[in-house]
C-alpha cells in the first residue's frame, strides 16, 4: 500500500499544475503541431476499425468514471438505485468498455509496430504514451474484472470505491483533502490512479492533446466557394466538339 498521506494531497495539484502549464505552452509556442498526428495517409484498413472501437470504449470509460467520481453514493441511492444495482452495472459497462479499449488499443499498437510507414513517423513522446495508457488501461481492467466482479484480494463482492476514492477524489476538487482515504484502498487501485496522474502531465507534450480540440470555429466560418474553370479554356473531348449552328 501507498500509505503516504502527503503523496495524495500534494500529487493530484502537482499534476494539475503540470497540466495547466503545459497546455498553456503548448498552445502557445506548438499552436500548429496541437494535432493527433493522424497516421491515415498511411494506413487506413485498421486503422478504420481499431480507432472507432477503442475511442468509444474511452468515451463509455470516461463516462463511468465521470459517473462513479462524481456523483456521491446518496444522489444514486436518494432516486432508487441500490449499491448492488449500481455495482452490477457498473461492471457490466466497465467490462465491455475495457474490452473496447483493450482491443483496440492493442490493434493500434500492432499497427503502428508492423506497418514500416506509420512505425517510422511514430516519436518517442509517441511510445512512452502508449506504454502509460497501455498500464492505466491495464490496471482499470483488472479493477473491474479482478477486484470487482471476482473479488481477488479478499474482496468478495467487489470493493466499495465510492467510500474512499470517489471521496477521496472530490475532497481534492474542493479542497479540502482527505488522503487518509486513499491510505487503505487496493494496491491496484492506487496504482490506476497514478498512472492516470502521470498520463495527466504527459498529456500537453503528447498527441493527446487532441481531446481538447472542439472545433467551434466551424460553425463560423465562411463556406468555401468552388468554382469551375471557365469554359473557354477548358479542354474539349474528342468526340464531343461543339455542332456549327446557322
Amino acid at each position: 500500500m501507498i500509505d503516504s498521506s502527503v503523496f495524495w494531497v500534494a500529487g493530484p495539484y502537482t499534476v494539475t499544475l503540470v497540466f495547466i502549464a503545459g497546455m498553456v505552452w503548448r498552445y502557445r509556442y506548438d499552436r500548429y503541431g496541437w494535432t493527433s498526428r493522424s497516421s491515415q495517409i498511411y494506413e487506413s484498413r485498421l486503422l478504420r476499425i481499431a480507432s472507432p472501437m477503442f475511442h468509444t470504449g474511452i468515451l463509455l470509460a470516461l463516462l463511468g468514471h465521470i459517473g462513479g467520481l462524481v456523483i456521491p453514493a446518496e444522489v444514486t441511492s436518494a432516486v432508487g438505485i441500490s449499491e448492488s444495482l449500481y455495482h452490477a452495472v457498473a461492471v457490466a459497462l466497465g467490462s465491455f468498455a475495457g474490452l473496447l479499449v483493450v482491443v483496440g488499443l492493442i490493434a493500434l499498437i500492432y499497427r503502428r509496430r508492423t506497418n514500416t510507414r506509420v512505425f517510422l513517423v511514430t516519436t518517442r513522446m509517441d511510445k512512452l504514451m502508449y506504454v502509460v495508457l497501455g498500464t492505466v488501461t491495464g490496471l482499470g481492467v483488472w479493477n473491474t474484472l479482478g477486484v470487482q466482479l471476482f473479488g481477488v484480494g479478499g474482496y468478495a463482492g467487489g470493493y466499495n470505491y465510492r467510500e474512499t476514492v470517489s471521496v477521496w477524489f472530490r475532497s481534492i476538487a474542493w479542497f479540502q483533502p482527505r488522503p487518509e482515504l486513499m491510505v487503505h484502498a487496493p494496491l491496484s487501485f492506487q496504482l490506476h490512479i497514478i498512472a492516470a496522474m502521470l498520463l495527466i502531465a504527459i498529456t500537453p507534450v503528447t498527441r493527446l492533446v487532441h481531446i481538447f480540440s472542439v472545433p467551434v470555429g466551424y460553425l463560423s466560418r465562411p463556406y468555401l466557394v468552388y468554382r469551375s474553370r471557365d469554359a473557354a479554356t477548358r479542354p474539349v473531348q474528342r468526340g464531343w466538339e461543339p455542332t456549327q449552328t446557322r
